[in-house]
């Protein structure tokens, strides 16, 4: 298969600019991976009417950073970064960032966030760079909650503005780290897991830092040429318990998110879910063998994006691609803030 085959029509109307609210107010069209079975729609908030007792609930539990830095270089002209990861870990200075600027970047410029001063070290090609800023650990965490704006994709084409502090992170989110959501936990609220809960679907977190690896275009055609940049992930030993029992008991596995699933699939092995961190590159397309998960939850996703091809991976290429242009039929809301599908 070739990029062209994971493309779509979709008018710009239905890029969804703002969340709905509350949360499990989107809608959800449910796509059964049988062929012959129909599409239907519900709304989130009703999602316990497909889960069942003894199902095991995955989320991801990382929380997004205020990554999107935007400053000048001592020359005065513009620039921005989006922080992708520490290099040194979580207390130290030096970040990989994606970096932009009025002219092209280059190693020893020194650039200014308001307070916050930052030097790029070593240009890594595809705008990828290493920067090392005036301070690290908590002093850095303190400084870009002043100065940083939370990364919203740039199909939102609004500003960031004080609700999505709030609004663009998950229910569950407690580890800081990543540079976009895992939307579709995005959904979610208290309430409704509460009724889950109460209905007797389990629930257990993984985690994996949203960067590069995500939402990076797919550049050229051949797909076998395409390489997915690591992205880091943790596995509690609470969670592969959770798994294991799960699979004991014959309930079924279902991911909230592709993050959800990649983190999942990377650290499964045998049947068993390792504990442990870990980086990932996997590349999720039609005819991989899905090992983890039975069911997906999922939000609409770009054209020609390695996410689309993960859920045609899971559901079916003409599957998948037949039920999107269903949503587009239905005026669902694509993207980050849009609705949402359940596919098992």
């Amino acid at each position: 298969m070739t990029l062209s085959d994971f493309d779509y029509p979709l008018p710009e109307e239905l890029i969804a600019q703002e969340p709905v609210s509350p949360r499990d107010a989107s809608r959800l069209l449910v796509v059964p991976r049988d062929g012959g079975a129909a599409l239907s729609e519900l709304r989130f908030a009703e999602l316990e009417r497909l889960l069942r007792p003894g199902d095991l609930l995955v989320l991801n539990d990382t929380r997004v950073i205020p990554a999107r830095l935007l400053g000048t270089k001592e020359s005065g002209g513009r620039c921005e970064l989006l922080l992708l990861e520490p290099l040194e870990g979580e207390e130290g200075a030096r970040w990989r960032a994606l970096g932009q600027s009025s002219k092209p970047l280059r190693p020893g410029m020194r650039l200014a966030f308001g307070a916050l001063a930052a030097a790029v070290e070593a240009a890594q090609g595809g705008g990828l760079f290493e920067v090392r800023f005036d301070r690290g650990g908590a002093a850095l965490r303190a400084a870009l909650e002043a100065v940083g704006r939370m990364p919203l994709p740039p199909y939102i084409r609004r500003e960031p503005n004080a609700a999505d502090r709030e609004r663009y992170q998950t229910v569950v989110a407690r580890v800081p780290g990543s540079a976009a959501a895992p939307t579709a936990g995005l959904h979610f609220t208290p309430e409704l897991l509460a009724r889950l809960s109460a209905r007797g679907v389990e629930r257990t977190a993984v985690t994996l830092h949203v960067g590069a690896g995500t939402f990076l275009p797919v550049r050229g055609d051949d797909l076998d040429q395409h390489r997915m940049h690591e992205e880091r992930y943790e596995v509690s030993a609470e969670a592969a318990h959770a798994f294991a029992a799960c699979r004991a008991r014959g309930g079924r596995v279902v991911a909230v998110g592709t993050t959800a699933v990649r983190t999942l699939e990377s650290a499964c092995e045998g049947g068993a879910l390792r504990p442990g961190s870990g980086r990932t590159a996997l590349f999720i397309r039609p005819g991989f063998r899905f090992q983890a998960v039975d069911a997906l939850v999922t939000n609409l996703h770009l054209p020609r994006s390695t996410l689309l091809m993960l859920v045609c991976a899971f559901a079916g290429r003409e599957r998948v691609l037949a039920a999107y242009g269903e949503a587009v039929a239905r005026r669902f809301r694509f993207f980050s803030y849009g609705d949402a599908m359940f596919l098992a």
